[in-house]
């Protein structure tokens, strides 16, 4: 694998003229950390990569930075019986699980109908300064899951929007390195301006929308190619396109001890006793990064 030069990081950018904005990402160690925690088959694997450059895009877009993204699918009867993933302040974080027996039965590529089935995704904005709280539901009948949030901004924010997601694998054909493009059109103006119409056949949207599909998904995932240089690419021919906010993005979980002492203290001396195994320790397992956290029932102190 090549030498990385941009990793873990999210650049935003406003296109002035065309009352447009973008942002673009690059999830390297971050994601790999993420993925790591559980050994997640190809195809799993993949699924989540794509939910947590998603996320990365989406995410860094919250002005405020105690705010929280979260998407999350919802399903019946499919292969991925949950997928969750987050972003709070540069963190990301998720986790995905699936039946492996129906995953074996699955085709080779399966698509996202046989991953979920009648599936959904949830996509949730938390404010923590003003405590608002914003979700949108969408079906999952596209093709890939950055089809369905682009879904997302159309029927629930009416916002035009195109979501792009590559990736870069190693060779050993696991995901290195993926990268991801947010395009918006806000036709009043910049942020902040009531948006009095939005339509997908606006001549500004238009061509902002044909110059965002011609970047390529090996584009987005070249870690040689720093997050400026992807949008002076597509963008070099326009009167003025001005870089606004850089994100470095980390893998982030909560599951401290001090946080895990401080849920098992709202149970009772009874309750507590019953979540322990025969040694009266509480096995506390952390589904994002995999950790296994013993704690001793009676005490409540760490093993």
């Amino acid at each position: 694998m090549t030498t990385t030069t941009d990793l873990d990081r999210a650049l935003g950018f406003t296109i002035t003229a065309r009352h447009a904005r973008g942002r673009v990402v690059r999830l390297g160690p971050a994601m790999r950390a993420v993925l790591s925690a559980h050994n997640y088959p190809p195809v799993i694997e993949a699924l989540l990569a794509e939910a947590l450059t998603l996320c990365a895009l989406m995410g860094s877009t919250l002005k405020d930075e105690a705010g929280q993204l979260t998407m999350q699918t919802r399903t019946d009867a499919g292969v991925v019986q949950l997928l969750v993933c987050d972003y709070r302040g540069g963190e990301v974080r998720g986790y995905v699980q699936y039946d492996a027996a129906k995953l074996a039965e699955a085709p080779e590529q399966p698509t996202l109908f046989a991953l979920f089935g009648q599936g959904y995704l949830a996509i949730t904005f938390d404010l923590a300064t003003s405590g608002e709280r914003y979700q949108g539901i969408v079906p999952l009948d596209g093709e890939t899951l950055a089809a369905a949030a682009q879904s997302y901004f159309i029927q629930s924010e009416q916002i035009p929007t195109l979501v792009r997601v590559g990736f870069e694998r190693d060779a050993d054909g696991r995901i290195a390195v993926a990268g991801g493009l947010l395009l918006q059109h806000l036709p009043e103006g910049e942020d902040g301006r009531e948006r009095l119409h939005t339509k997908l056949d606006h001549p500004e949207w238009e061509h902002v929308a044909a110059l965002g599909q011609t970047m390529g998904a090996d584009e987005l995932a070249d870690s040689q190619v720093p997050l400026e240089t992807l949008v002076w690419r597509l963008f070099n021919e326009e009167e003025e396109v001005r870089v606004t906010a850089s994100t470095a993005l980390s893998r982030g979980c909560r599951c401290t001890p001090d946080h895990i002492l401080g849920v098992l203290a709202k149970f009772g001396v009874e309750e507590r006793r019953e979540m322990a195994d025969e040694g009266g320790l509480i096995q506390v397992d952390c589904a994002f990064c995999a950790t296994l956290f013993p704690v001793v029932a009676e005490t409540l102190e760490p093993a």
